[in-house]
């Protein structure tokens, strides 16, 4: 049987990167927790940890991770209707489990809080989210970082399930001012390939998936501005730095207002997403997963019909 102290140690350095930061997490000392982790790997006969900066976790560590936000759901769950199992050396009722969920920016800016703010009210859950693009969230699930994550990813990686969320639609804003300047005769190749962009990162592939599609499949390479910022995204527009496609629902305002317009009116862009979990987690985070749902249905696009169920699996 794994002694909890153990597991908890190993996971706390994973979810805080590095032995001290783990301790502060845990209340005790740097050499606490890595005696821990070296006894729990002794046992083990194979290291779960790798030292950097930041420390990650092994295969084996990651696993380990994975069962331990697992157990402290359940756990949780379990200690409020047990009271007194913390004799016994497992976490009280009043320790609340952190889920780390991996999810894109622009969600988070529009949607998501709404979802774990709902499940943190009602089950004291923590949570550890980790921002990437929706094209790439998938990559931490597989990694077993996260144990669930909003994705671009349809098909559902193998040990998960995979749910369909809807679409969020991107309109491709800038200021007038800046339409007048470069899109004065329209939206062409000549006119894409000489005005400034937006950028997210170098993941983003949002502004180049739109210029094909108003070219006809054409490719240009317009100068871009890198900016990681959904806000920033926006306010960027506004000032006249450059055009980029944001969230339909944080540019309606603006473009109601007059001080953003669209490089081509009507011309969206709708990204689908998707809720893909791990299956060996699936009851437990069952409350996540319909606030997960509810709030991306207030905002997102519906997602297509798919057959006779839109829930698909992967063993």
């Amino acid at each position: 049987m794994l002694d909890y102290s153990l597991v908890a140690a190993v996971a706390a350095v994973v979810r805080e990167g590095s032995f001290e930061r783990a301790a502060e997490a845990l209340h005790v000392t740097p050499s606490a927790v890595s005696q821990r982790v070296k006894l729990i790997e002794e046992r083990l006969g194979r290291p779960l940890v790798v030292r950097g900066q930041p420390c990650r976790a092994t295969a084996a560590g990651e696993a380990l991770c994975r069962h331990a936000e697992r157990l402290a759901l359940m756990e949780h769950e379990l200690a409020a209707a047990v009271p007194g199992l913390s004799a016994l050396g497992a976490p009280d009722a009043g320790t609340p489990p952190t889920l780390a969920l991996a999810v894109n920016a622009d969600s988070l800016a529009t949607w998501f809080v709404a979802a774990v703010a709902e499940v943190a009210g009602q089950h004291g859950w923590l949570f550890d989210l980790r921002i990437e693009d929706q094209d790439h969230t998938a990559e931490q699930l597989a990694r077993g970082e996260v144990l669930a994550a909003v994705t671009a990813l349809a098909a559902p990686l193998r040990g998960c399930r995979s749910l369909p969320l809807g679409a969020l639609r991107y309109r491709a804003t800038a200021s007038p001012a800046f339409i007048q300047r470069h899109f004065a005769a329209g939206v062409d190749a000549t006119a894409l390939a000489r005005a400034p962009c937006l950028v997210f990162n170098r993941q983003d592939r949002l502004q180049d998936r739109w210029m094909t599609q108003q070219l006809g499949g054409a490719v240009v390479a317009p100068p871009r501005h890198w900016l990681p910022s959904t806000q920033g995204f926006i306010d960027a527009a506004r000032a006249g730095l450059g055009w980029g496609l944001n969230p339909e629902s944080l540019v309606r305002a603006g473009l109601e207002a007059g001080t953003l317009q669209e490089l081509a009116p009507g011309a969206v862009l709708d990204v689908p997403l998707h809720w893909q979990q791990w299956r060996a987690a699936e009851a437990q985070l069952s409350p996540l997963t319909q606030a997960v749902r509810r709030a991306a249905a207030a905002v997102l696009q519906p997602a297509p019909a798919a057959g006779t169920s839109n829930l698909k699996d992967n063993a």
